[in-house]
């Protein structure tokens, strides 16, 4: 019997488990893309930078990863893809924050002393 009518008899026989495979790949190619996404946006500006897309692919990857890794029920991997979820947001939230301060500045710039 050839792979793909294998795979194929699987898939008919074990629908739910065909479904959670394709999510567990559907998150690591979400992460997956955040290094091109880099890599494009560094050539593109001719140095090394992480734009905002980044970190949202991390987070958005991550937590599909993280919604396989609770049904595969693995603790390792549970706590390899849960603990950098924090630092993701937390970027993303450092990012936003440096924004509206920014903003804040602009719209009342400094009036130098007379």
């Amino acid at each position: 019997m050839s792979y793909l009518t294998h795979w194929y008899l699987y898939a008919m026989q074990h629908p739910v488990d065909t479904v959670w495979t394709g999510i567990g790949f559907l998150g690591q190619a979400v992460f997956g893309v955040r290094f091109l996404i880099q890599w494009l946006k560094s050539e593109q500006e001719g140095r090394s930078v992480i734009p905002i897309a980044f970190w949202y692919c991390s987070l958005i990857g991550g937590a599909i990863s993280l919604a396989y890794v609770i049904h595969l029920e693995s603790w390792p991997l549970l706590v390899g893809q849960g603990a950098p979820l924090a630092i993701y947001a937390r970027n993303l939230y450092l990012i936003y924050r440096e924004r509206a301060r920014a903003r804040v500045v602009a719209q009342w710039p400094q009036t130098p002393p007379v």
